[in-house]
């Protein structure tokens, strides 16, 4: 009955997810878009960098602003024959306007924005988060959403922003107080610049605040994302197997592939010209032809039973056995089937080819 806990017990662990991604985890993941990212920091980078060309282009701003109230005043109001072509005149006018100050704002955006992303996770084309997912809609999951760490976190983040933005544009009205008041007294042009420059430093402030919520929130995003990447023992092995192959399949190739060397080996045996013995353990069948060949090559090799093996072909088909037990074994451990023997035997093979060829009667 231990014996029954005890497995259970390792089965149950082993399918928790405690071991790091692998790389190739990683990169599947990444594939399909899922990629450490903070929505926040993307957010604050690009209202920072829309209220900085703001606070730098507020004269550009301002000149174009006063450019379209003056037209609308001087030229657009005063119309008299409201026509299909003075109306078409009057939208063309001011999307122009409005262009011109829009424009460089949404660039800036889609800039900031760009930048953001490409900081965060780098540059990434992936169609799968496009691709259509009934469980994005099913509600189950939806409510394990609402109710799960996440939200807790989502809401705490919106508590914060509202808090801390609040408090810091609450401080600069409070601290400019005087200026806002006076506005009522001043003209349409100070009161234009007055408001700006408020704007402009409460945007630039709110951004900060966001900034630093967001480099809070990707530290979290990091955990989350490490945490939701992370595999167990099993799922390491099944990808393992997945990516080099079931070991019993490619064991079996392997032996396949041994065999099918073997009977090539033993299949050219018969054309070696000597076969050098240990005389128990190793032989090694070599074969010359002067003619074709520079030096000698092993046409065979084995050790023991294969050994054993090719002595038996050898004697079958009368050839010279010659027992040298140094030679033998230097060139089983040097020389692979199909080489040429390496200069270092030059000397020893040509001697034992001498004697081959007395008893063949050759020389």
């Amino acid at each position: 009955m231990a014996d029954l806990f005890l497995r259970l017990d390792l089965q149950f662990f082993a399918g928790e997810k405690t071991e790091k991604a692998t790389p190739k985890k990683r990169e599947d993941s990444r594939k399909k878009g899922q990629v450490l990212k903070s929505q926040d920091v993307t957010a604050a980078i690009v209202l920072l960098s829309i209220f900085i060309f703001m606070f730098f282009a507020a004269g550009f701003i301002r000149d174009h602003f006063f450019v379209f109230f003056r037209e609308s005043f001087t030229h657009f109001i005063p119309i008299k024959s409201l026509d299909e072509e003075q109306v078409m005149l009057v939208y063309i006018s001011i999307i122009k306007q409005m262009a011109i100050i829009l424009l460089p704002i949404m660039l800036i955006a889609v800039i900031a924005s760009i930048a953001a992303n490409l900081l965060q996770f780098g540059l990434l084309f992936t169609a799968e988060t496009l691709k259509f997912d009934l469980k994005k809609i099913d509600p189950i999951k939806g409510l394990k959403r609402i109710f799960s760490i996440r939200a807790i976190v989502e809401l705490l983040k919106s508590i914060l922003k509202i808090s801390f933005i609040g408090t810091a544009t609450t401080l600069i009205v409070w601290g400019n107080l005087g200026q806002v008041l006076d506005l009522a007294f001043r003209t349409p042009q100070v009161t234009l610049v007055t408001v700006a420059k408020l704007v402009g430093m409460m945007g630039i402030i709110a951004s900060l605040v966001l900034l630093f919520i967001s480099i809070l929130d990707f530290l979290y995003q990091k955990f989350d994302y490490e945490k939701n990447l992370k595999m167990s023992k099993q799922d390491i092995k099944d990808e393992s197997k997945n990516m080099d192959g079931d070991p019993l399949i490619k064991s079996r190739i392997r032996q396949r592939q041994r065999e099918m060397a073997m009977r090539r080996m033993m299949q050219e045996i018969p054309e070696a010209d000597v076969v050098i013995t240990n005389p128990t353990h190793f032989a090694i069948a070599l074969k010359y032809d002067e003619d074709q060949m520079d030096s000698p090559v092993v046409v065979g090799k084995g050790a023991d039973f294969v050994a054993q093996k090719i002595k038996m072909i050898a004697a079958e088909h009368d050839i010279v056995m010659v027992e040298n037990r140094p030679l033998a074994r230097a060139m089983y451990d040097e020389v692979e089937i199909g080489d040429r023997i390496p200069e270092q035997f030059f000397k020893a093979i040509a001697e034992v080819l001498a004697y081959v060829y007395r008893i063949q009667k050759k020389i």
